[in-house]
């Protein structure tokens, strides 16, 4: 009934929708459209990789190799394994060319289990817990000047990050371009801040500020867990590099602008990375960048100064456009997973009016809201972020499974099979570091809590017991009236 009443809806759009499709000579269908450009793309992995990160945390890396050389050294070492990592990645988008990051590939390569279990993973865990930690990132830096000399209320932080969510929620779900165009937005103002950053740096230099240079290598710690660990805390500032495989269903002519957007975008935040740090070290010694609480902040106050609240304010529009570059692509995973079967049928539902995945981006915005409760999740974080590197291994193992088992695939880019076998190398070596290294009973945590997706998967999608679907009939059917939403019609091609 839910869905009858619904397509008359649909009817009474008809003039307008025609009139579009006259306009874009294209039909319109209840799919996702292809809104997303090449400029749109590099944005978004830009903007979604440069969080707060660069700006508040570098000294994770340093603390780790306790000197100037290796630091820039690992910086710019994550940055080509993100770039390698990527290039695999854009194998794999362009010869399955479905929206959901590793999920449709894992299905792929090894079936259905693995795919459910990344999905469950992601879904309740990793994804909406990294949206709340940039959103209480956020939160901190937009309260900070209302508060000087102490720290804000923690419900005042929470509140902020509630909000954020809610409106980067709402704006995702009302429109894909102007979610796009938010994102363009917030990554040029990024970037502004980035090139001030690298601009004072390099004049510095030249002004001869180079004495935390010399001997750069010298009292360095190096082994094997310290380089490991280092490693760890770079490729998270480097994480969403995978961002644009997430929404390949949207993107236009994916084929030329999935690798284009990787090959501009990804490089190009190794750049900066890289050079932000340089400029970091020519305003501070090691020991002063590691006592430092928010390393951007102290550069401004030395650097900028009486301009240095620009820094505060443009670390602000980062993490929002981070955020906003999150919700947009990972609401295209529950939305796929919906599509599969292994979520909510009404999770893979387009709005009638928007043709977004609004279900989907709610119900993510939902349980980041969740997230944002308890606090200090960082701990959470660094746990689950090794659970991250299992399905990046195990995603990039399937390329090379299925360069053995999927001949017949088209494949309009194919890289040399060593780069897939390196990544596969090192997110092996990057999971069990930490628990050679400093075994703590949270890692066990963590992959019983994936195992325990095992379970869900058995009783729900494999068996697929009548009770759970008479409940969720009524509970679909309300949500597709009350948002306006209708199934994915399907596609012949």
């Amino acid at each position: 009934m839910g869905e009858e009443s619904l397509k008359k809806r649909k009817g009474e759009h008809k003039g307008r929708e025609d009139r579009q499709s006259i306009q874009s000579h294209e039909p319109q269908t209840m799919n996702l459209q292809k809104q997303v450009g090449l400029v749109s793309g590099i944005c978004m992995i830009v903007g979604t990789i440069i969080g707060s990160g660069i700006f508040v945390s570098p000294k994770s890396v340093l603390a780790n190799v306790e000197a100037v050389g290796p630091c820039l050294t690992i910086w710019a070492a994550c940055g080509v394994l993100a770039t390698l990592g990527a290039l695999c990645f854009a194998e794999l988008g362009t010869m399955i060319t479905k929206s959901g990051g590793e999920y449709p590939y894992l299905m792929e390569a090894f079936g259905p289990i693995p795919a459910f279990l990344f999905s469950w993973t992601s879904l309740l865990v990793t994804k909406p817990s990294s949206f709340a930690i940039i959103c209480l990132s956020f939160a901190e830096y937009a309260s900070a000047p209302f508060y000087p000399g102490c720290d804000p209320p923690q419900v005042v932080i929470k509140c902020l990050a509630a909000a954020a969510i809610v409106v980067i929620t709402i704006v995702n779900s009302l429109s894909v371009k102007l979610g796009s165009y938010l994102q363009n937005f917030l990554t040029a103002a990024k970037m502004i801040i980035v090139t001030i950053i690298i601009v004072s740096g390099i004049v510095l230099l030249a002004k001869g500020k180079t004495e935390n240079f010399k001997d750069s290598f010298k009292d360095s710690k190096i082994s094997v867990s310290s380089i490991s660990l280092a490693f760890y805390n770079g490729l998270w500032a480097y994480d969403g590099w995978n961002q644009l495989n997430y929404i390949t269903e949207e993107l236009k002519n994916p084929y030329r602008n999935l690798p284009l957007s990787i090959i501009i975008g990804i490089p190009l935040v190794t750049v900066c990375y890289v050079l932000i740090n340089i400029s970091y070290f020519t305003v501070m010694t090691s020991t002063e960048l590691l006592q430092s609480q928010a390393v951007a902040v102290t550069f401004g106050d030395r650097v900028l100064y009486p301009a240095s609240w620009i820094v505060p304010l443009f670390v602000v529009f980062s993490t929002l456009g981070s955020a906003n570059g999150t919700c947009f692509t990972a609401g295209r995973l529950v939305y796929v997973a919906g599509r599969e079967g292994h979520m909510l049928k009404v999770l893979s539902y387009i709005s009638v009016k928007h043709l977004t995945p609004a279900p989907a981006i709610i119900f993510y915005g939902a349980i980041a809201i969740i997230y944002i409760i308890p606090g200090d999740i960082d701990t959470l974080i660094n746990y689950f972020s090794f659970a991250v590197w299992i399905f990046y291994g195990l995603t990039v193992l399937g390329l090379i499974v299925m360069r053995f088992t999927k001949k017949e695939l088209r494949r309009p880019i194919r890289i040399p099979i060593i780069i897939p076998v390196i990544v596969t190398l090192v997110s092996i070596l990057l999971v069990l570091a930490p628990i050679i290294s400093a075994p703590e009973l949270a890692y066990l945590y963590c992959i019983l809590f994936i195992l325990s997706g095992l379970i869900v998967y058995v009783l729900f999608v494999h068996f697929k017991f009548n009770w759970p679907q008479k409940i969720s009939k009524p509970i679909t059917m309300h949500l597709q009236m009350l948002l306006e939403v209708v199934p994915e019609e399907e596609v012949t091609p």
